[in-house]
């Protein structure tokens, strides 16, 4: 299996080394991990695109490449340019350092990854890491996720239905906030919705007398419904959230009719 890695916390983040070990025990030894990721940081992108202007792309290494563009921008990078002549079986995007359940989906440089892969008709998996009091402390906040990333992989490969959507179903993972060895188990749940845990603005002046503002999420510690993504990582299991990139309000489209 040939699988292209990317994340949005950068080529140099912890999370990707952990993705590097997942991969490569999922492609197996006759198998090849490719890297495309991003030069710095690009946490809270989306599914942004450098349309506007061109971009830089270093190799570093055999298969392992930066791009000076977003977490979409290097899936593109990694089909349409370094690998070309041998499109990937698979793509995997994080492991992200902190969660994308919840409406943080909707921010997530991560996700975006793993939506632009499916809209490129390829299989992917977005995977994150819930950071909590019980992991945040630990020698490797990673644990969970390291330990029992690729068989989560491998069992959403093995139970992938046929998918014959115009938008092709993509896959979000979130490992829960706890050691290992304290994983509930797995659940495949819907996307939840936090409520009053928002993302605001911060003022702040510098020394120059100058304003300047900073985004800051809110309580990551907020559950969402029960039976949804926020609720199970919170209760010790990994969420599975099978997604598309349809954005319709199908559920509204006949009330809507009177328009017509």
């Amino acid at each position: 299996m040939r699988i292209l890695l990317t994340n949005d916390d950068g080529i140099n983040a912890p999370g990707l080394a952990v993705l590097e070990e997942i991969a490569a025990e999922i492609a197996g030894p006759d198998g090849e991990v490719w890297v495309v990721a991003p030069a710095f940081e690009q946490s809270g992108v989306g599914h942004c695109i450098s349309y506007t202007r061109p971009m830089m792309v270093i190799k570093l290494a055999e298969r392992r490449y930066a791009a000076e563009g977003s977490p979409a921008d290097c899936v593109m990078v990694g089909v349409h340019d370094v690998m070309k002549e041998m499109q990937p079986d698979l793509v995997l995007s994080g492991v992200n350092r902190g969660n994308n359940a919840g409406e943080n989906t909707l921010y997530s440089g991560t996700i975006g990854a793993a939506m632009e892969a499916a809209l490129q008709g390829l299989p992917a998996i977005a995977l994150s890491q819930f950071y909590g009091p019980d992991n945040r402390d630990l020698n490797d906040p990673f644990e969970v996720s390291r330990v029992h990333g690729a068989r989560v992989v491998r069992s959403i490969l093995d139970n992938n239905p046929p998918d014959g959507g115009d938008y092709r179903l993509f896959y979000n993972v979130n490992f829960p906030p706890v050691p290992a060895d304290a994983l509930a188990g797995i659940r495949v749940v819907a996307q939840g919705y936090r409520g009053n845990s928002r993302f605001s603005v911060l003022p702040q002046n510098a020394p120059s007398g100058r304003r300047f503002l900073w985004i800051q999420g809110g309580d990551q510690r907020q559950r969402s419904a029960p039976g949804t993504d926020v609720a199970v990582n919170l209760d010790g299991y990994i969420s599975v959230t099978p997604m598309r990139a349809d954005l319709t309000a199908h559920d509204q489209l006949d009330a809507l009719k009177a328009i017509e």
